[in-house]
């Protein structure tokens, strides 16, 4: 997930290896010196920090050498010099104008910002006009290639990792990327002025360093490897972004004019190094971007083929049944449907019928995190666990599922070999085992499965029957009115906030008064939702989790870890706290085998599914969308991306990133 104060760079130390010192360390380091361009073992090794703890014992990542891209577990596709990602054309056209929508519930903006807390950012920012130093492939599990940053060392102890930047790279606006912006950008965005969730998922990094003019070091309190690709996910911007008079901000990171805090950095546009910069504003519902002629990246492999209109043009709809509309009178190009009835029903008509809108579900081979209705744990009333199977049971996913468009999510981790499947394994109960007095007993059977409402006339009825049996244990009992009501007589009600649409959980509406639950659904615009989830007033909300290739602790601790319940604006939105989830998330950020991490997924699988601190909804393999028959597309489709938002490594929004104006394509020589 690309989510995520540090001290200020000092002065650089000595190695901490003895056999560096003396003559030999001298003689090797002038070798070392003359070599600083190769990349490969022989180049010169960043300086290091003083000796950490100790290491752990087998890197799942390339160490000790300079390398043009990072691989999980395994060596990565492409070989230094590449010249394309297979899913990408070299010889896309250039031009034509790309309309969007908003891919999300941000239905407005009123910032340019995407790392702080308060206000809204159009999706855009990140997909267009930050970047980072490292560039995700997505067509390997895990692997992450030279951007900003041509190439990386990491420490055989994973206890640092060093970047040294393209000397190419430019900000738009002409200067070169410098190790010191790279410190300012992390420093901001890791510091308390940012996000929760970014200062989260840089919690990990003790300080960045810069080592010389084209090398920063990141030195890790954590070694795990999903920190490694956090932190080459970092986005990089000018010192100068708020800056008075354009000055960079000093080796402390003050500057010496009048500079405006990080969360203060509002209509500013920012200084960044993207393909795109923006071009025309229309608070808080358009944004117009241009295709920068300048950009420094153009000609990269890991660039070649991307970025091929010269003008994207968003407009922001709040309403789901307006924006169809909107798309189908041709205000813009890609609509990507969340609904499946809307996908059967309304992607439909004289202008699919004739070829000039493509409607098609794209096949994609990522992971699904969970999409689930989370409780919200904070409050009394979902604290017993039997009163969250309950309503689970009350949840009809067969029903919901008419269409045949979705499968079952019965998993943190559908669609992977990283789900639980059968009785738990003798390493996953040796993980398991230290916690089993405050785990549900079922954590030590068979994985998790939702009952079904398929398997027979009586299904449902036998679910809602065990769901009321269930409450009347926890002390709900039917009062004489039909409300279900606790021994102080208070009703049992549910309000579900939805920022989109209401009316979709009808069903599970008429199935909890049949066991006298009234759920009331509450819609708000996002801006108050996205301020209710921060503050935690909520009782109960889908969260969409997303894609994922291999399981990112990093994620999961922003998810799941106690540390972040309690902290306002985290993704903890069950508000969970479990010695239990705490310590699997560490063995998964631990593991330095694909076997390992399969135990330690499996294991943490099990205790989240069985606590019943959400509903588990749906997932599916494919990305259903309609668009205007204008694109041309490369040959070869990429693995693991999404339509047209950017939420994580895996999935980037590879139709808006490599698809072009097939007007624009040349006509084909007549031999």
């Amino acid at each position: 997930m690309n989510l995520h104060a540090l001290p200020s760079a000092k002065d650089l130390p000595t190695r901490r290896d003895p056999a560096n010192r003396g003559f030999a360390w001298r003689f090797a380091a002038a070798i070392a010196l003359c070599l600083w361009l190769a990349d490969g073992a022989l180049a010169a090794k960043p300086a290091a920090s003083a000796p950490p703890p100790a290491a752990i014992s087998t890197a799942p990542v390339e160490t000790g050498r300079w390398v043009h891209a990072l691989s999980a577990y395994q060596p990565p596709k492409y070989p230094s010099g590449f010249d394309h990602f297979d899913y990408a054309n070299p010889d896309a056209p250039k031009g034509g104008v790309l309309k969007l929508a908003n891919p999300d519930r941000r239905s407005s903006f009123d910032k340019f910002n995407p790392y702080t807390l308060k206000g809204v950012a159009p999706a855009a920012m990140t997909m267009f006009v930050f970047e980072s130093l490292t560039l995700a492939s997505l067509d390997e599990p895990q692997a992450m290639y030279g951007l900003l940053a041509e190439s990386i060392w990491v420490e055989p102890d994973l206890s640092s990792i060093s970047f040294r930047l393209n000397p190419l790279a430019r900000f738009a606006n002409g200067d070169a990327v410098t190790p010191e912006d790279v410190v300012h950008s992390f420093r901001q965005i890791s510091g308390k002025l940012a996000a929760p969730t970014y200062q989260t998922a840089y919690a990990g990094v003790e300080k960045a360093v810069v080592v010389d003019p084209r090398t920063v070091r990141f030195d890790l309190k954590e070694r795990k490897l999903d920190l490694l690709f956090t932190v080459g996910g970092l986005p990089v911007f000018s010192r100068k972004w708020g800056q008075a008079g354009g000055q960079p901000a000093g080796p402390s990171g003050a500057s010496s004019g009048a500079a405006k805090k990080f969360d203060q950095l509002i209509s500013e546009p920012p200084i960044t190094s993207g393909p795109y910069l923006i071009d025309k504003v229309e608070m808080p519902r358009r944004l117009e971007l241009r295709r920068n002629p300048d950009y420094w990246a153009r000609d990269l492999g890991v660039r070649r083929g991307f970025f091929n209109f010269d003008r994207i043009v968003y407009r922001m709809y709040k309403d789901d049944a307006v924006k169809r509309e909107a798309f189908k009178a041709g205000e813009f190009d890609l609509l990507k449907e969340y609904r499946a009835s809307a996908f059967a029903r309304q992607h439909q008509g004289a202008k699919w019928r004739d070829g000039r809108i493509v409607k098609q579900t794209l096949e994609v081979g990522t992971g699904s995190m969970l999409q689930a209705m989370d409780f919200n744990l904070r409050r009394p009333k979902f604290q017993d666990i039997r009163v969250r199977e309950a309503i689970m049971r009350a949840w009809d996913f067969e029903n919901y599922n008419r269409y045949g468009t979705f499968k079952r999510a019965n998993s943190m981790f559908n669609n992977t070999e990283f789900a639980a499947q059968g009785e738990p394994s003798a390493d996953e109960l040796k993980l398991l085992e230290p916690f089993r007095t405050e785990l549900p007993p079922q954590v030590f059977g068979p994985a998790f499965r939702a009952p079904r409402n398929d398997t027979g006339p009586n299904a449902l009825r036998d679910n809602l029957r065990r769901a009321r049996d269930l409450l009347d244990e926890s002390g709900w009992k039917v009062a004489p009115d039909g409300r279900l009501r606790n021994a102080a007589g208070e009703a049992f009600t549910i309000e579900y906030l939805e920022p989109s649409s209401i009316g979709r959980n009808v069903a599970f509406q008429r199935n909890l008064e049949k066991l006298g639950i009234t759920l009331t659904e509450r819609l708000v615009d996002f801006a108050l939702y996205r301020r209710r989830l921060e503050s935690f007033d909520y009782e109960m909300i889908t969260i969409v989790e997303g894609k994922f290739t291999l399981p990112n602790a990093s994620d999961l601790e922003n998810l799941y870890a106690s540390a972040s319940a309690d902290e306002p604006g985290s993704n903890n939105f069950r508000g969970v706290k479990s010695a239990a989830v705490d310590a699997l998330i560490k063995r998964v950020a631990a593991a330095t085998t694909l076997a390992e991490l399969r135990t330690a997924s499996h294991a943490l699988d099990r205790v989240v599914m069985w606590s019943h601190w959400q509903i588990p909804q749906l997932f599916a393999n494919g990305e259903p969308v309609s668009y205007w028959n204008k694109f041309g597309r490369p040959g070869v489709a990429a693995q693991h991306f999404s339509i047209d938002s950017y939420a994580g490594d895996s999935s980037a929004p590879w139709p808006l990133w490599t698809w072009w104006d097939k007007s624009l394509d040349k006509p084909a020589t007549k031999r």
